[in-house]
């Protein structure tokens, strides 16, 4: 059957005329029908997955993470695993997607740079057009529509249930932030994940190595105190790292920025536009590092020309063997995902740069002096040696260094990113989290405005909407930290009030997960990242099918209890004062959080797990004792039957060193052993430290 799109009319007059440019039929991940096309006059794109089988009335929009950009984000890649047309069909809907009204990084020509736009009109016109297809299809429209994301997706899709409540019954973000003005402002939002995410890059160029000694001391079993063996400098910048809400317990990606560099590559042109007075008076006058204490930068600083000795590609990433060390696994990764947004793995990312010396690389501006890309202004988001992986904002995000030869030559220059990474003191917003910058509500150090995050990053919250909202916000994300999961439920008691926060809002935090599943995160070399972190992704899938309830069958689906006190979130550590769906757990060795055995000695390893009430039963217990994330034993005794589990495990460890027992426990809420999806995970370890 050819879908008819001439009787369509558009609600935004924005966008031209809706069109067609692919229909068919895959048979892949699960069969269904796949339409793709945008509206006309407009670089707004959408594309959507009809399943075959299981449509139930509803559909579901994911909101790429991010800027956006991309119309098939969520069929490709690891987000198609994570949540793709497979998840949607378990749900009882098809899926909609929309490049959120523009290609990659760049501005939509006739949309020019209004933030409303990308933070949700195109998004509800593509969900518009794809209601009236699925009408088509199925024979009637869906009953109702959901939107949900995550990172930017996150950031963005309460936007889309606020402003078009003609599509959208109930919304989920996950890891979203930003601040609050009234309903149906214009304003570019101002994120305080610009000024924090500075802070984290100061942390990470001042401590270097030292970073590994601060998540040892905060790992289970630790000395508990961050700052020993720290200098009075470097103790302040982690002093206020926290304050600003960096999660405690998450220090080792600190030496890993992951998407925190790419917002810095994404915005640094911008934020110097807006502020340039900032970046000269860095290096020039009184009350600022760059001035007054010199000897805190200037070691690191580089600002030398070099020659592009080898152009590399996200395919190389994956194909070339030189390319497969330890040592690129962030670079490599956030290259790849990069990547499979796009769907072009031909993309050139990465350039080595040969005759430069010294300096730190890390946030630097890469610009092409010479051959057909000359003037072409990148940053570094990952370095190893000569090798600098960049990105960039609007047209350079998209080139990055497409027309680049061998032997052309490039700028290296981190004068602005040194000030950068000072840009917290100096930008204060109102939020509680930058408060220790400020005595009797006077700021420390000399301020600037703060700036206005990217157009594509949408407009404010207003927290105005008819529908419901449940939040998810993980306790361990390094990249969208604790603290701005507060701000939408602010939101909501400002337009809404206590009734409406009661009505319409949950907040659901998932304990020990970060901003990405733990195989893209790298470890210490003691131990992977999936021994203290836990794969979210079952998360986001029972907590859908709990929005859904809660929007068609009024079953609430409960928050989880929290404190929060100078920038740091703390759960309760019993599930009946939690809540949530998670399974709390705990882990001691020999009754404490630490054992120092000799080699052989055997030690008492006890796990204590429970569900909370409603929450389901424990369907499976494993073990890591190796550091290698694989839980390679599982405890039989374990059957379903109960939401309380205590076991006790002997274990004797061999080789010399810091070894860390870890216990994952998974939660179904029918108790079933057999589920392949909605296990929801937690895990807890203790640490033994073997002597010869």
């Amino acid at each position: 059957m050819a879908i008819d799109l001439s009787t369509y009319s558009v609600t935004d007059d924005f966008f031209g005329a809706p069109y067609i440019d692919e229909d068919e039929h895959l048979d892949a991940p699960i069969a269904h029908r796949l339409v793709h096309g945008g509206f006309e006059g407009t670089d707004t794109r959408f594309t959507c997955y009809f399943p075959d089988e299981g449509y139930e009335g509803r559909f579901f929009q994911p909101i790429e993470g991010g800027h956006g950009g991309h119309e098939k984000a969520h069929a490709q890649g690891i987000a198609a695993e994570i949540m793709g047309i497979g998840l949607m069909q378990r749900l009882g809907g098809y899926m909609v997607e929309s490049n959120q009204g523009h290609i990659g990084d760049d501005v939509d020509p006739k949309g020019g740079d209004d933030p409303t736009i990308y933070g949700h009109r195109a998004s509800a016109e593509s969900a518009r057009v794809a209601k009236f297809i699925a009408a088509q299809i199925y024979g009637q429209a869906p009953h109702h529509g959901y939107v949900f994301g995550g990172s930017g997706g996150g950031r963005r899709s309460p936007l889309c249930l606020e402003n078009a409540p003609d599509i959208y019954d109930g919304a989920m973000p996950y890891m979203g932030g930003g601040d609050i003005d009234d309903h149906g402002s214009t304003r570019r939002i101002r994120g305080a994940q610009v000024m924090s995410f500075a802070s984290m890059f100061n942390v990470q160029r001042l401590l270097g190595d030292k970073i590994h000694d601060v998540a040892d001391a905060m790992a289970p079993g630790g000395s508990g105190n961050p700052y020993a063996g720290l200098t009075t400098h470097q103790r302040e910048e982690l002093a206020s790292l926290y304050r600003q809400g960096f999660p405690m317990g998450d220090e080792f990606v600190i030496s890993q920025p992951f998407g925190q560099i790419w917002l810095w590559t994404s915005i640094a042109d911008d934020v110097v536009a807006q502020d340039p007075t900032y970046f000269e008076d860095f290096w020039s006058e009184p009350g600022y590092i760059g001035h007054d204490s010199p000897e805190l930068v200037a070691g690191d600083l580089i600002d030398q020309v070099g020659e592009v000795s080898r152009i590399i590609t996200a395919q190389d990433f994956l194909d070339a063997p030189d390319l497969q060390g330890d040592e690129l696994t962030t670079v490599r990764n956030l290259a790849l995902i990069m990547a499979g947004m796009s769907g072009d793995f031909s993309l050139p990312v990465a350039i080595e740069i040969g005759g430069l010396e010294g300096g730190y690389r890390l946030g630097a501006g890469v610009r092409v002096e010479t051959g057909e890309a000359a003037g072409r202004q990148l940053y570094c988001s990952g370095n190893v040696g000569d090798l600098f992986a960049c990105d960039g904002p609007g047209e350079a995000n998209l080139l990055r260094f497409t027309g680049v030869q061998v032997g052309d030559r490039v700028r290296v220059d981190n004068h602005k990113f040194l000030a950068f990474c000072y840009f917290a003191r100096h930008h204060l917003m109102e939020d509680e989290q930058f408060d220790a910058l400020r005595i009797d509500g006077v700021p420390v150090f000399a301020q600037h405005p703060v700036p206005l995050m990217s157009p594509l990053m949408g407009v404010c919250y207003s927290g105005h909407y008819r529908g419901k909202l449940l939040w998810l916000h993980h306790t361990h994300d390094a990249s969208l930290w604790p603290p701005q999961a507060l701000i939408y439920r602010d939101a909501v008691l400002r337009a809404q009030g206590e009734d409406g926060l009661v009505d319409r809002y949950r907040l659901r935090w998932t304990q020990n997960a970060e901003h990405m599943p733990p195989f893209l995160i790298p470890g210490p070399s003691n131990r992977s990242a999936a021994t203290w972190l836990i794969d979210f992704t079952a998360v986001i899938e029972q907590s859908l099918k709990d929005l859904v309830a809660w929007v068609e069958d009024e079953v609430d689906p409960g928050g989880t209890a929290f404190t929060y006190a100078d920038g740091q979130v703390t759960l309760p550590v019993t599930a009946a004062e939690r809540g949530g769906i998670q399974p709390v757990v705990s882990v001691t060795v020999d009754g404490g959080s630490r054992a120092e055995v000799r080699v052989g000695d055997v030690v008492q390893i006890d796990l204590e797990a429970e569900v909370p009430e409603g929450a389901g039963r424990i369907v499976r217990v494993e073990w890591d004792f190796d550091g290698n994330g694989t839980f390679p034993l599982v405890d039989e005794r374990v059957d379903g039957s109960t939401s309380r589990v205590e076991l006790s495990v002997k274990q004797g460890f061999e080789g010399v060193g810091t070894h860390f027992a870890t216990a994952r426990v998974f939660s179904h809420r029918d108790g079933d052993v057999h589920a392949e999806h909605c296990l929801i995970p937690n895990l807890a370890q203790a640490r033994i430290v073997v002597a010869p």
